[in-house]
């Protein structure tokens, strides 16, 4: 059973969808760094030296540590790595290095048990730790499926009591792509059997007294990984279990890619409240993967202090429940079951030159004076009051404040946009299009009861709530509740401030760049995520027009909602990695970055590879030193490839399934 985006309708997975309030869960010491209850939301990432490479292994964890990170993972693949563990820990604590080091198992019990000796914690994958994955399907009895738990107890136990003697910490991080044949014949692959396949060790745990747990439920799909994480809180709230939870994206790539992926994933589970360590997982070294997830957990120290200040989110429909809202068509430009559509304000550029529109996604054609359009063109330019002094491209809707508009209303593509008093007070009106700002406060407004069914009508949805993204998704449960179904075009607007402030936050020279990145992708993704939203509106003033419309486009693409690049699964890599992933991702990158709609997953090594590809459409995935092995979704077409002619041999494989088309940018 393949992974969907159906929309799961959860119940009470958090405090509350109105004010900010983090999830209450038990506290678990980790080193002299507890996590969970009302400690601080922590901070770590994960080495990518071989393990046996000592002073290498301590070097890149002190610099993760001095960027941020207050936990670092190493993976120990084999006994060998897992008692190398302990010279890494000495170094690091002559060095005067405390930082909690937690051991990443997959497939080997008995380098879990030596770590747990070792380190302050240990990581298993249910996946993975007692269960093999053959892409078998098993028609499983309840007895044979209660032996095989069973076996499951007796192989897992020993880890388990090993950490009760030396007071070590586990987290049980059940990955998307590496659920066991057992799981996935029975719960498929979907967030159910990623629930489950972590009770079930859970389960274990608590049978043998032992709650030092920290649990993760990671995908590569933003929208399966949200899902999964809810479910988990409700399943663990039904059995009366609270543990912290630890939160990332896996595989999500590298670049502004990457960072909005995770945004996406992370922040809309922090937004309401849940998660209590965040990795964010680049294909980047680790050192760069801190700055982000502290940006983004930042934001929500800034949070609980200004919700002491909020004003209540007016509430008009009693549902706790989001629902995808489902709304009209308006005459072809936005809304029912079109894609959502990207609307970008160039008011502020120099309306005299043609090539401004290059920017927004359109190429002109200076010697034959017209324009070609691209995967990325923006559907809506907003203009203000300001005119052109050329002829726009016939595809491109230009949006006017009113009476701008009002000397413009016998030209075509030309729509206004409205305050609602002004629209409730127009005598005249576009005849097909109507662009009104509105807010969930105005929903209680007298102006809003004047305010008739217009089918001409798309919203434009604002907010200045310090809960923004709660008051947004609350707007929408009330339109439902009134019976409306017009299009909702969202709109965020950021500030240089909004970028700055005293919690210390630590970024690249490109900080305010990146902190829209993944303040935007936050916001909007999860609306978009819920199945909220036609469109999207990012207004940032000190932000290049072309990052809006990047970013825009980048937001729409993770959360599946429009596709229109190729999408890279990329994993972070780590010591267990067999070729340069950064450098075998750019060069993939580069050949392939035309081929829009298609996911390309590019893996370190097996651990995740195989799974991952049940997500994608084609695999590069590392098989030993110089070979990869290549995957049409999950099933193998080239094993132990020279890495020489590995990308080659993958778009052969591309071009035969008639995917491939040529790039005319070259």
């Amino acid at each position: 059973m393949e992974a969907t985006n159906t929309i799961l309708l959860p119940g009470k997975y958090c405090n509350s969808k109105l004010t900010y309030s983090r999830f209450e869960t038990r506290v678990v010491h980790i080193g002299d760094v507890p996590m969970g209850g009302d400690y601080p939301i922590r901070i770590q990432s994960m080495t990518t030296v071989d393990t046996m490479d000592t002073q290498g292994s301590v070097e890149q964890a002190i610099r993760m540590v001095d960027a941020g990170c207050e936990y670092v993972r190493i993976t120990a693949p084999s006994i060998k790595e897992a008692e190398n563990l302990a010279n890494i820990k000495r170094e690091l604590r002559v060095r005067g290095y405390q930082v909690p080091l937690v051991a990443d198992i997959h497939f080997t019990p008995n380098a879990a048990e030596v770590a747990a000796r070792i380190v302050e914690k240990v990581r298993i994958n249910p996946g993975n730790y007692a269960d093999k994955k053959k892409f078998d399907q098993i028609d499983y009895t309840d007895t044979a499926y209660q032996a095989e738990l069973e076996r499951i107890y007796k192989k897992f136990a020993p880890l388990v009591n090993i950490c009760k003697e030396y007071g070590t910490a586990m987290r049980i991080g059940t990955n998307h792509g590496s659920l066991s044949d057992r799981i996935m014949s029975r719960y498929g692959d979907t967030p159910e059997g990623m629930v489950e396949s972590a009770m079930e060790f859970m389960r274990i745990c608590e049978d043998l007294h032992y709650y030092n747990l920290v649990v993760s439920m990671k995908s590569s799909n933003p929208g399966v990984m949200i899902q999964a994480y809810r479910l988990l809180v409700e399943r663990m709230v039904a059995e009366k279990m609270n543990y912290p939870l630890h939160l990332g994206v896996t595989e999500a790539g590298d670049g502004e890619d990457g960072r909005i992926k995770s945004a996406v994933g992370i922040g809309t589970l922090l937004e309401d409240g849940l998660g209590d360590t965040v990795r964010v997982s680049l294909t980047e070294e680790p050192e760069l993967e801190a700055p982000v997830a502290i940006a983004l957990v930042n934001r929500y120290v800034r949070r609980k202090i200004e919700t002491r200040q909020d004003r209540d989110i007016l509430v008009l429909s009693e549902d706790s429940q989001t629902k995808p809202y489902i709304s009209k068509e308006v005459n072809t430009f936005v809304g029912g079951s079109l894609v959502p559509r990207v609307v970008v304000d160039i008011s502020a550029r120099n309306l005299k030159d043609p090539f401004v529109l290059s920017d927004v996604g359109y190429k002109y054609d200076a010697l034959n004076d017209k324009y070609h359009m691209g995967d990325q063109s923006v559907d809506f330019v907003y203009l203000a009051d300001q005119l052109p002094s050329f002829t726009m491209p016939g595809n491109l809707k230009q949006l006017y404040n009113y009476n701008t508009w009002l000397g413009l209303i016998n030209k075509t593509n030309i729509h206004p946009v409205f305050s609602l008093e002004e629209f409730n007070q127009a005598q005249t009106k576009d005849p097909v299009l109507n662009l009104v700002h509105i807010s969930n406060d105005l929903l209680g407004s007298e102006a809003f009861g004047l305010l008739q069914n217009d089918p001409t009508v798309v919203f434009i949805l604002e907010t200045s709530h310090p809960h923004g993204m709660a008051d947004q998704r609350q707007f929408f449960a009330n339109i439902q509740a009134i019976g409306l179904d017009n299009p909702v075009i969202i709109k965020r607007s950021y500030k240089a401030e909004d970028f700055s402030g005293p919690i210390g936050d630590i970024m690249s020279p490109e900080e305010p760049i990146s902190k829209l990145q993944l303040y935007s992708a936050t916001d909007m993704g999860a609306l978009l995520i819920d199945g909220l939203g036609s469109g999207v509106w990012i207004d940032s003033p000190a932000t290049p027009t072309d990052k809006i419309a990047s970013l825009s486009f980048g937001i729409l693409q993770a959360t599946r909602s429009r596709i229109s690049k190729t999408e890279y699964i990329s994993c972070p890599s780590c010591g267990r990695t067999l070729f340069d992933l950064q450098e075998t991702t750019q060069m993939v990158r580069s050949r392939t970055n035309h081929l829009k709609g298609l996911k390309i997953a590019i893996m370190g090594c097996i651990v995740n590879g195989p799974g991952e590809m049940a997500d994608a459409d084609y695999g590069y995935v590392g098989a030993g030193p110089d070979k990869i092995t290549l995957y049409r979704g999950k099933e193998v077409v080239k094993r132990n490839v020279s890495s020489a002619h590995a990308l080659d041999e993958l778009i052969d494989i591309i071009k035969n399934d008639g995917l491939w088309v040529e790039d005319v940018e070259t």
